[in-house]
């Protein structure tokens, strides 16, 4: 015979409590799922969506070397350069875009750290404690050795056509966590690199899937998210503004049919709306501790890769952090003293961020991403008329061989994939195209790159174009 059930909460058994609670906590998340359907069903285009298979990955902080980092001086040694010191390397035909002379050795020693001995270069030494949790892709490799299509070539996988970025890809694909924020953040400060905004453009995806600039040179809440605040109105007569604004809006979409533009911006408004309840929270990171401010440092970049830490735990999906874009890694003079420079700025940060997301439990879940868009020849550039300013001190563009590196998020760490020649010049050996590159990612991100598509202009269009294989050996 059932027992009673007792009209006061505290005269329960212990069996009815544990009843009662189990099914709260199965309630819990059956409201989570309930929100996604109605988000879904509400023609949210940022609403979570699942991938085409499980997913290793679920969020992406890229953190974008501008200007084109030198690999022979940061994750591929090269000791053969030092033999021929002054001398010319016998490489033939390889074209670089100005004038090149002698070997240039690093002048950066390199030692191997971890159980996996990976040699690194002193630059990072920080980052190089968590060498057995990264995969070095040492044999990269782009198209043209110029910034401008190879910048719009590893962000948006082509380098003259107009192509969506791959954060919008990933948002179009997944959604988003977090209704209340930016799907997909590209924070830059100091202003734009070169291309602009087309390094995080939606193109003719919907224009909500477009990266969020935010200029992190300012500290100010109020100037690093413009308007955030409406000091006129409370939230309240600013939702009957929006709610009378979106009517017109609909009103004029009926009428006139479909309107990719007036979409995006009612889309764009209500998001703005949304944000003042997080945003201002979720950027400001003065309500961080003490040690965890100094650990990633009161520098540009570590309040940058601290940032982007606090918008992937609140479901961020694609945040892209750029580096140097004010003063880039494009260094054909002063090598020496600019990557020191610039790796000093970043590489106790960019240790804190895995430290910490380990630490968060969300090291496994997101994937992060170092990188330029191409490498920097191991011969020194000559200097010449407009360039260089007299000095014999630097490195040229190198597209044919270049260094990125993979972490968290699926990604099998200790090892190095691929290799240049014994000179750093050309991959030579499992070369890595940046479509590669692409296919793994959103392969980590459970997607296959060939499927992930959109109809445009007469056909589907994929952020790899009509190439692009997955390299399965560097997923756990």
């Amino acid at each position: 015979m059932q027992q009673a059930e007792p009209r006061h909460p505290l005269l329960w058994t212990r069996r009815q409590w544990l009843a009662r609670s189990g099914m709260g906590f199965a309630m819990l998340g059956l409201v989570g799922l309930l929100q996604e359907e109605q988000a879904q069903a509400a023609g949210n285009p940022l609403a979570p969506r699942a991938p085409h298979f499980r997913a290793k990955a679920k969020r992406v902080i890229h953190i974008f070397a501008n200007g084109g980092p030198s690999h022979v001086d940061t994750w591929d040694p090269k000791p053969a350069l030092k033999k021929y010191a002054g001398k010319m390397l016998p490489v033939p035909n390889l074209r670089t875009e100005r004038k090149t002379g002698a070997a240039f050795p690093s002048p950066f020693k390199f030692q191997k750290y971890g159980q996996s001995g990976i040699e690194v270069s002193e630059l990072f030494r920080h980052t190089a404690r968590h060498i057995d949790d990264i995969a070095v892709i040492r044999s990269m490799h782009a198209d043209v050795p110029n910034h401008e299509p190879s910048l719009l070539l590893m962000n948006c996988g082509h380098g003259q056509m107009v192509r969506p970025s791959v954060g919008s890809w990933v948002t179009y694909g997944l959604g988003t966590e977090n209704q209340n924020l930016p799907a997909f953040i590209a924070m830059c400060p100091g202003g734009y690199p070169i291309a602009g905004a087309q390094n995080w453009q939606s193109a003719f995806l919907p224009g909500v899937f477009q990266g969020t600039y935010i200029n992190t040179q300012h500290t100010d809440i109020q100037k690093l998210i413009a308007y955030i605040r409406n000091p006129a109105l409370d939230s309240r007569a600013q939702r009957r503004q929006l709610d009378l604004l979106q009517q017109l809006n609909q009103q004029h979409l009926g009428h006139s049919g479909a309107a990719p533009e007036l979409e995006a911006r009612i889309q764009s408004y209500e998001l703005a709306y949304r944000m003042q309840a997080e945003a201002a929270e979720a950027f400001d990171v003065s309500r961080e501790p003490k040690h965890v401010l100094e650990k990633y440092g009161r520098s540009v970049q570590g309040r940058q890769l601290l940032i982007a830490r606090r918008l992937v735990e609140r479901g961020v999906r694609f945040v892209q952090l750029w580096h140097g874009a004010g003063q880039p890694w494009d260094n054909h003079d002063d090598l020496e003293i600019r990557h020191r420079q610039l790796a000093g700025q970043v590489d106790r940060a960019i240790a804190a961020l895995i430290e910490d997301l380990k630490q968060r439990g969300l090291f496994e879940e997101t994937l992060i991403i170092w990188g330029g868009e191409f490498g920097r020849t191991p011969t020194v550039e000559l200097p010449q008329a407009g360039a260089n300013a007299g000095k014999v001190n630097g490195r040229d563009h190198n597209h044919w061989g270049f260094s990125m590196w993979l972490a968290g998020g699926g990604v099998k760490g200790g090892q190095v994939y691929g290799a240049t020649d014994e000179f750093g010049f050309r991959a030579v050996e499992k070369p890595v195209h940046v479509h590669d590159l692409h296919a793994t990612v959103l392969h980590l991100l459970g997607f296959d790159h060939t499927r992930l598509t959109y109809h445009w202009a007469g056909r589907d269009f994929r952020l790899t174009d009509i190439h692009g294989r997955v390299i399965r050996e560097l997923i756990s």
